[in-house]
């Protein structure tokens, strides 16, 4: 199996039917990922049938945990290479996304990709994300975090960013789980924990999607 079909078909197997384009796109995005790989770590995966699996297919499945037919505002803290924002971007352009990244390099590299894919209502905020809650505070319906070592603090942190009745959307570990005394501490109530493989691979995860509150606590 080629690349380009591991990518279109890994994509059916989450229910997303990626046009020509967007499959060109997310090459471009390899393409640049890797020669920028060389001068700086970016990404500790190296091999492009990894990349498209555990990257590209792992950030799409996070479109298992919202409704794309309405218009949304997405905040990604520590973003990184760009995942899982950018393939979401690429995958449902009317989503406004904000890309929360602190190293100056690795958001360089952001900007870079966004001229590249000549990308949308999509920005790269390089400062730390402490110094955003007064800017930000409640303005998205979605928060994506994948750089925080545990779900509590992805949660703790990436909720003071949703509106009321907004999610956050963590693919984890299959192995993590949450305390049922710390979750009743949080802003937010579980609206579903899915267990899966990522397709055309046996890389487990799990997809959580936390529903913040319509009354702050």
């Amino acid at each position: 199996m080629t690349s380009r079909e591991l990518l279109i078909t890994g994509a059916e197997q989450l229910g997303i039917v990626l046009t020509g384009e967007q499959v060109n796109s997310f090459f471009i995005y390899l393409t640049e990922l890797k020669k920028w790989n060389q001068k700086m770590n970016l990404t500790a995966i190296r091999d492009e049938r990894d990349m498209i699996i555990k990257h590209i297919l792992d950030s799409l499945s996070y479109l298992r945990g919202l409704d794309t037919t309405q218009s949304k505002r997405l905040l990604d803290i520590g973003s990184g290479a760009g995942f899982p924002a950018l393939p979401i971007k690429i995958a449902h352009p009317g989503i406004s996304t904000i890309l929360v990244e602190s190293i100056k390099k690795k958001a360089s590299f952001l900007r870079h990709i966004l001229r590249k894919l000549k990308l949308d209502e999509v920005e790269v905020v390089d400062k730390r994300v402490e110094t955003l809650f007064d800017i930000y505070k409640a303005a998205f319906d979605i928060v994506t975090v994948r750089a925080l070592t545990d779900i509590k603090s992805a949660i703790s942190v990436g909720s003071a960013f949703l509106k009321p009745g907004g999610l956050i959307i963590l693919s984890r570990g299959p192995e993590e789980f949450l305390n049922k005394q710390d979750l009743i501490k949080l802003p937010v109530t579980l609206e579903k924990r899915l267990e899966f493989s990522l397709p055309l691979s046996d890389y487990k995860r799990a997809l959580w999607v936390f529903k913040k509150s319509l009354t702050e606590q």
